[in-house]
C-alpha cells in the first residue's frame, strides 16, 4: 500500500459542472416496468445529466473552472499548475490539459498534464496536487477531474445503458504552512484491468472496422468492441470488499478517530453496493451522502459533485473533516482524510 502524510496544503475551493440534459432512466425502452422497479431499488439511480452531441469533459471542467477561479479572485497569472483526472479526453494526443491551459489564459509558465483515471481518479489527483505543492515550490495548482462516461457505453448494452452520467469539476489548492495535514491510503489491482475496460480503444487492439460490428452477447448485452464493457458482479465484488478495507488501513496506519470525521465521502457506484460499504464500516446514515438518484455513477467526478451537491453550505460556513474513498476502473483504489474549512463552493453549473 501507498500510504502519504501531505503538509502545507489547502483545499480552498471546489466547483462542478453538469450538462443541462436530464435522462431519465424510467423512459428507457430496453427495460420493463418489473426490471427498472429492481434496478431503482437495487442501484438507485433515477436520472442522469448527459452530454449533448459535441460537449466533452473539457467543456465541464472550463466552465468549473472559470466559475471557481472568479469566485476565489485568483489571478490566472499566479496559478502554476494544472493538472486534468480523465478517461475521455478531447483526444488521444495531445493532452487536454494543454488545451484547457491555454483556454482558461493561463500562464505559459503554468505546467500541465494529464493523469488518465476513471472512478480513483479524484483521490489520485488530489495526492499528486498536494505532493507537488509541498514544499512551497509551487502555490497555486488547479485539479479538473472528470468524466463523459455515458459516451462510451452501448445503447443497447443493459449492463451499462442506465448506470453512468457526465460531469466536470475544479478543485483549487494552494500552499499553506498552517494547513492540517491531508493523508492519503492509494492502491492498484491491474489484474482486474478487464473488469471495466474498452477492448478496442488504444494501440493493444487497434481499432478497425470489424471493431464497430455490433454483437449481441445475450442477457439484453449488444455492444461493439470500442463500447466500454463492465463485468458487474466482478466490480461489486471489488468494491465491497476492497472499499472498507482501505478506508480501515487509512484509519489504523494513521491511528485516526473516525468519530471525529463529519462525512464519509464514497464514490458514487451503486446504490446497493455503496449501503454495503458503509454497514461493513459501521457508519451511521447522516454520515454518508448519496446522490446517485438524480446524477448516477459520474466516474472521477463523483465524490467532488457529491460534495457541492449535499454539503455546500456546510463546506462554505464551517470546519468539516471528511474521509473520500475512491474504487473502481483500474482496478484501483484510493482514500484521504482532508479538512476544508470555510471554501468557496459556488452551487453546480448546468452548461
Amino acid at each position: 500500500m501507498a500510504y502519504l502524510t501531505i503538509q502545507n496544503v489547502t483545499i480552498k475551493g471546489v466547483a462542478t459542472a453538469v450538462p443541462k440534459r436530464v435522462v431519465e432512466n424510467s423512459e428507457n425502452e430496453l427495460f420493463d416496468a418489473e426490471e427498472l422497479s429492481r434496478f431503482f431499488d437495487h442501484v438507485g439511480i433515477k436520472r442522469r445529466r448527459c452530454v449533448e452531441e459535441g460537449m466533452t469533459t473539457s467543456d465541464l471542467c472550463f466552465a468549473a473552472a472559470e466559475k471557481l477561479i472568479s469566485d476565489l479572485n485568483w489571478n490566472k497569472e499566479e496559478i502554476d499548475g494544472l493538472i486534468f483526472v480523465t478517461q475521455t479526453p478531447d483526444y488521444r494526443n495531445p493532452a487536454t490539459s494543454c488545451i484547457l491551459q491555454d483556454r482558461l489564459g493561463l500562464s505559459n509558465q503554468c505546467l500541465a498534464f494529464d493523469i488518465s483515471l476513471g472512478c480513483s481518479g479524484y483521490v489520485y489527483g488530489l495526492s499528486v496536487a498536494a505532493n507537488m505543492l509541498s514544499t512551497g515550490n509551487m502555490r497555486k495548482i488547479l485539479l479538473l477531474v472528470g468524466d463523459t462516461t455515458s459516451l462510451t457505453s452501448s445503447p443497447l448494452d443493459k449492463s451499462r445503458v442506465l448506470l453512468f452520467g457526465d460531469a466536470g469539476t475544479a478543485t483549487a489548492l494552494e500552499y499553506n504552512p498552517q494547513a492540517p495535514v491531508m493523508q492519503f491510503e492509494l492502491g492498484t489491482d491491474g489484474s482486474g484491468f478487464d473488469a471495466i475496460y474498452t477492448p478496442h480503444s488504444g494501440f493493444r487492439n487497434r481499432i478497425k472496422p470489424e471493431s464497430f460490428e455490433m454483437v449481441d452477447y445475450g442477457g439484453g448485452i449488444v455492444r461493439a468492441k470500442t463500447h466500454s464493457w463492465l463485468d458487474g458482479l466482478e466490480v461489486f465484488s471489488f468494491g465491497i470488499s476492497r472499499a472498507p478495507k482501505s478506508v480501515k488501513g487509512l484509519v489504523s496506519h494513521f491511528n485516526l478517530d473516525i468519530n471525529t470525521i463529519d462525512y464519509f465521502l464514497f464514490h458514487q457506484a451503486n446504490l446497493m453496493m455503496n449501503e454495503k460499504i458503509r454497514q461493513k464500516l459501521k457508519l451511521e446514515v447522516e454520515k454518508v451522502p448519496y446522490n446517485l438518484e438524480n446524477y448516477g455513477n459520474t466516474s472521477c467526478a463523483s465524490i467532488p459533485l457529491l460534495l457541492v451537491d449535499k454539503l455546500r453550505e456546510k463546506a462554505e460556513s464551517d470546519r468539516l473533516e471528511l474521509l473520500m474513498c475512491a474504487f473502481g476502473v483500474g482496478l484501483s483504489w484510493g482514500s484521504c482524510k482532508v479538512e476544508l474549512n470555510k471554501i468557496v463552493c459556488p452551487p453546480i453549473i448546468e452548461i
